[in-house]
């Protein structure tokens, strides 16, 4: 069998390499084996950091509702979310977030029935 050389597809695959790790600071945008390792490392912190961001939301989702909660009367966030509940108002932590935001009246409403 005849032998294959793998020049082209290597410059390839390095082109590429330093091509994602365009806009990297100092040695890791210019060096393959840096930028080799630099992409490694982001990959895994986007994959873990998209999930940390669902747990950033509604975290900041439930400050918002404590806010608004208290300012309407009720005791704490906790008191509130059980009662609602218990009366069968299926709205999550994003959707009352954004409505006491975007629509207090509506929100005072929704407080209103659980109380």
């Amino acid at each position: 069998m005849a032998r294959v050389k793998g020049g082209v597809l290597a410059q390839k695959r390095r082109k590429n390499i330093l091509a994602r790790a365009k806009g990297y600071r100092g040695v890791r945008s210019k060096k393959e084996r840096y930028a080799h390792e630099a992409l490694l490392h982001a990959g895994k912190y986007a994959f873990a950091h998209r999930r940390d961001k669902k747990t950033d939301f509604r975290q900041l989702w439930i400050v918002r509702l404590n806010a608004v909660i208290r300012e309407s009367g009720h005791p704490s966030y906790s008191v509130f979310i059980n009662k609602l509940k218990k009366n069968g108002i299926l709205l999550d932590r994003k959707v009352l977030a954004t409505v006491a935001a975007e629509h207090p009246e509506i929100f005072t409403r929704i407080a209103e029935q659980v109380a």
